[in-house]
């Protein structure tokens, strides 16, 4: 599909979608936006693509009609059944991306299967996240079309954020949330700065633009490489999810936010707290909150902090996982968590050493700030040396250094 074409139908989803929304809540509304996003994600992603796309989404349809089934029948049912919903999406994530290799292999089919199940990695998280919410009463479990349209809600399902259902709910209420569309428009303008503009300006001084080209180098192009990836990845990134949210927005949905100046962190606890929040506030709501309470338990409080440790070890482990198949991803997941545990001990120590006032009076210090932003903005760029390449490639890179 070109490019033109593919701008025609998100503006045509927009005014759509904009119009459905602001119409009194009821059931045909519901029906309107799940067809307008089905609609919608059929046209971009699998339209004109051949029989194979068109059998990866009737596939992705009914793996979402599934979770639907499983949300309505365990959800608010007592013991283990409410964590066979919640797990059956997570499960369908694993089973995609790391077991349809072998199966690819077997079809010979001329493409991978997973990059088809657009933004599978979100929707998971999203509708699994729901299935807690629901659970634990925080929202009324949603119809079937306002399910669909949740989970496959064109702007946030390629590449986030994973916000979660509480907010999309707040949209189709009596009493909607108000969203200026000169805000929404401005969030939408500023993302496509920063995506098309300033992001492809930084990507020519990436690892693949600077050091991937088959020529020597010197070494100082390899930290020019770090940081102007580290700066195309946030403008690349924040910059999708500003577009997300401006579309969105102009349609009358609010999204979560998903970055807050991360390049301004103090430390890496801080700079996770700021970079891809909503995956951020995922894993410690469904993971380490509930592992590091058992940890706790089971080593005792007197070992709070190495419970603590070991939480965030595995947290930031099944982070790297999730991001992409290989060792190196892995590898930056561990990266990351080396940086938020060496924070954590450091913070324990000079709270000891120097106590309250002390330790107050050294986190107001300037001189200080300014230096721990910048190691934490050395370190991230240099982890993700890790996330950008691969193996080989990383190989090619230190290869081509003088």
């Amino acid at each position: 599909m070109g490019e033109a074409l593919s701008i025609i139908i998100i503006f045509a989803y927009v005014l759509l979608g904009r119009w459905i929304v602001r119409r009194p809540v009821s059931r045909r509304q519901d029906i309107l936006f799940g067809g307008l996003n089905l609609g919608g994600v059929y046209l971009l992603f699998f339209q004109g693509k051949g029989f194979y796309f068109n059998v990866f989404f009737l596939v992705y349809l009914g793996l979402v009609i599934l979770q639907y089934l499983l949300l309505r029948l365990f959800s608010q049912r007592g013991g283990w059944l409410p964590w066979l919903a919640f797990l059956c999406p997570i499960m369908a994530l694993i089973v995609i991306r790391y077991g349809t290799a072998s199966l690819f292999a077997k079809l010979r089919l001329p493409f991978p299967i997973a990059p088809y199940f657009v933004g599978i990695s979100y929707l998971a998280f999203r509708s699994s996240q729901l299935v807690l919410l629901v659970r634990n009463e925080v929202v009324p479990a949603p119809g079937f079309w306002r399910y669909l349209s949740f989970c496959f809600f064109l702007p946030t399902l390629q590449v986030g954020p994973i916000s979660p259902y509480t907010e999309f709910h707040r949209a189709f209420t009596p009493a909607p949330v108000d969203i200026p569309a000169a805000r929404a428009g401005m969030r939408l303008l500023i993302g496509i700065i920063k995506y098309q503009f300033l992001g492809a300006l930084c990507n020519q001084l990436t690892y693949s633009g600077l050091l991937l080209d088959d020529h020597l180098h010197s070494w100082l192009d390899l930290p020019v490489a770090m940081v102007f990836y580290y700066l195309f990845l946030y403008c690349n990134f924040s910059g999708f999810c500003d577009m997300a949210i401006g579309a969105a927005g102009l349609i009358g949905i609010p999204v979560a936010d998903n970055f807050d100046n991360p390049l301004l962190a103090r430390n890496m606890r801080e700079f996770w707290n700021r970079w891809h929040i909503t995956l951020s506030q995922y894993m410690r709501d469904v993971v380490f909150a509930p592992l590091s309470k058992a940890l706790v338990r089971l080593l005792g409080p007197a070992r709070l902090n190495h419970a603590l440790a070991i939480t965030i070890t595995v947290v930031f482990l099944l982070l790297g996982i999730w991001h992409g198949v290989g060792w190196n991803y892995a590898a930056f997941g561990l990266a990351q968590a080396l940086g938020v545990v060496t924070v954590h001990y450091y913070t324990i120590f000079l709270k000891q050493r120097l106590g309250r006032e002390r330790y107050k009076t050294y986190n107001e210090n300037r001189w200080i700030h300014a230096a721990a932003v910048t190691v934490t903005f050395c370190y991230y760029a240099v982890t993700l040396f890790l996330f950008a390449n691969t193996g080989a490639q990383m190989k090619q890179i230190l290869s081509c250094l003088r």
